[in-house]
This record gives C-alpha cells, sequence and structure tokens, in this order.
C-alpha cells in the first residue's frame, strides 16, 4: 500500500462517503470502491461499514485510519521542511476559510500570494468554522481563517480582525420604518433587535457561526424567532434577504452593494465577532503557511469593520451598511 492508497482511505473517512470522496479526489467512484475493496482483502478484515448513509470506519479500520493520518502528516510535513530549505520555490498550503467568508475575504489574499510565491499551491478547503477547527485538531490544514472565541481549539489563535453582523433588508422591508441614523456616522443606520424580532427571519443552521449568533441575539431580546428556511446556506439567506423575503444577519466583510438593500447596526454599539488564523499544535509550521499567514496581516489586521468591504460600496448609489 502506497502513499495514494492512503489518501483514498483517509479521505473515504474524512468524507463520510465513497461518492463524495470521489468527487473530492477527482476519480470515478467505482474506482475508488474496486481500490478500497483490494486494500480491504489486502489487510484481512473491513476498513468501512457500509450504511445507507454512506460509511463510517470499523474499530479497526478506525485504528488503521489513524495511524495512515499520522504517515500522511509526516510526509507533508517533510515535504515542507524540503521545500523551506528550498527558498518558497515550490510547496503547497492546505488552508481552511468558510465559504462564504472566504468568497469575498480569500481572493485577493490568494491573487497577491501567487505573485509574491508562484510556485506555492494553495489547496483550498471550505468549511463552517466549527468543522475547520475539526480539521485544524486532526492536522488536516496547515492554517485556517475561524471566528473566535473557537469552540474546541484552546488556544493557538492568532487574533486578525474584527468583523460585523448586520441585518440585511430590502429598502421596502416595514422594518426600514424602526430604523434610525447612527449619530457616528450620518447616513448610515442602526436598529433595536427587539424590534425586529416580530418579522420573519431567514435563519442559517443553529450548528453555524451566523446561526448561532442570530440566536443568541434573539434570547438576549427575550424573544422567540419567527424563522424561515433554517437550513440554507448563509450567502442564500443572503440573496434572500436582499430580494424582500425576510431578514437574516450577515457579515460586513460579506456585503453586496446594491441600492435597494440595507445594512442595518445592531444596536447603537453594534455586535461584533473575531477572527484568527489558526495553526496544528505542536507541528511544523512551514514557511509558506507563515506566508499566508502574514500576507493576511498585511491585508487585513486593524481595519476597523466600516473599512471591511471589499466592494465599493459607493459605486451603487445610496447603498446603505
Amino acid at each position: 500500500m502506497n502513499l495514494k492508497e492512503l489518501t483514498y482511505i483517509v479521505t473515504i473517512a474524512n468524507e463520510g462517503s465513497i461518492s463524495a470522496a470521489a468527487d473530492k479526489l477527482f476519480m470515478a467512484q467505482s474506482s475508488l470502491s474496486q481500490s478500497l475493496q483490494v486494500y480491504e482483502a489486502e489487510l484481512g478484515t473491513p476498513i468501512f461499514m457500509r450504511t445507507a448513509r454512506g460509511v463510517r470506519p470499523t474499530a479497526s479500520g478506525e485504528a488503521f485510519i489513524g495511524r495512515a493520518r499520522q504517515i500522511l502528516q509526516s510526509y507533508h510535513l517533510a515535504k515542507n521542511e524540503v521545500w523551506d530549505i528550498e527558498g518558497l520555490r515550490g510547496g503547497r498550503v492546505e488552508f481552511g476559510i468558510s465559504t462564504f467568508r472566504g468568497t469575498y475575504l480569500l481572493p485577493p489574499v490568494l491573487k497577491r500570494f501567487h505573485e509574491l510565491h508562484p510556485n506555492v499551491h494553495v489547496e483550498i478547503t471550505e468549511m463552517d468554522s466549527i468543522d475547520l477547527e475539526d480539521q485544524i485538531l486532526k492536522g488536516l490544514l496547515d492554517i485556517a481563517l475561524i471566528a473566535a472565541p473557537p469552540v474546541r481549539i484552546k488556544s493557538r489563535v492568532d487574533p486578525l480582525m474584527r468583523d460585523e453582523i448586520l441585518i440585511v433588508a430590502a429598502d421596502s422591508h416595514p422594518v426600514m420604518a424602526l430604523a434610525k441614523e447612527r449619530t457616528d456616522e450620518p447616513g448610515q443606520l442602526w436598529v433595536d433587535f427587539r424590534d425586529t424580532a416580530d418579522f420573519e427571519y431567514i435563519l442559517g443552521p443553529p450548528d453555524t457561526v451566523l446561526g448561532r449568533l442570530a440566536r443568541r441575539e434573539f434570547r438576549k431580546a427575550g424573544r422567540e424567532p419567527a424563522g424561515l428556511n433554517t437550513h440554507i446556506s448563509a450567502p442564500f439567506a443572503a440573496s434572500m434577504a436582499r430580494a424582500g423575503l425576510g431578514l437574516c444577519v450577515t457579515y460586513r466583510s460579506c456585503i453586496v452593494p446594491d441600492p435597494s438593500v440595507a445594512y442595518l447596526r445592531i444596536g447603537t454599539e453594534g455586535v461584533f465577532l473575531e477572527l484568527g488564523l489558526t495553526y496544528p499544535a505542536g507541528e511544523y509550521r512551514s514557511k509558506a503557511a507563515q506566508a499566508l499567514g502574514r500576507l493576511f496581516h498585511t491585508m487585513y489586521s486593524g481595519n476597523a469593520p466600516e473599512n471591511l468591504q471589499l466592494q465599493n460600496a459607493s459605486s451603487a448609489g445610496t447603498v446603505k451598511e
């Protein structure tokens, strides 16, 4: 069994499904399934149990997968050390970020990183912050941008920037009658969260950061949300709110400028989320991972929430933040 075959097995374990793993590996499901059968025959015991929802490791498979991960991590670290000696003339960084935030924050960083280190490849894993923590703890990522404070990681979070949680509302939504102008920034609006609780919200799942934060604000307001579509993604929820189908919360960093949409501060002080970079514990931190982390700090550290928009809001007419 070689490193490629170990990668196949670990990917199946990570994805919990042969079909999903095949997609991740860019190979046919039938080929991956056949390869797995060969490996299991070689070991003389099943690695996975087949279920109606996919696969899960057997007891012996769990032990084997744990060792396989260690081997692949050691190989990855060895390659990083070689590339470091070569002065970033090659290499690879496994980077994790949420899909929603990554859509807006990541492209400018990747563009600049490629200009500085054209032979270093950044492999991107898109997951919610909570799942990214799990990937970091398993040593499957070199670096990740997550929401802080983390749920499972107790240390190793390098503070990067603050992001603000805003309410998305179409200009035609009745909540606009309750919005007030901010004294610190004329033309920008805020609203008391309790005043919005009777309106229907498009809420993300409670196991996501935005979904959890929205429900926390409802609890603080002593209200029960009138929630809709609680199992859709954050970008989908924001697009529905922009279309006037309800209210939702979004990140200031993910604002889509639109002259018919308002982005309302929650209360006079606002609600903020800290973002940080995290790395595996006790692992060798490659020069490429360090360089990517430094670039994030160069481009985003110290940014005030009002400056986090990566698109030019002024070009969108009367868009409100």
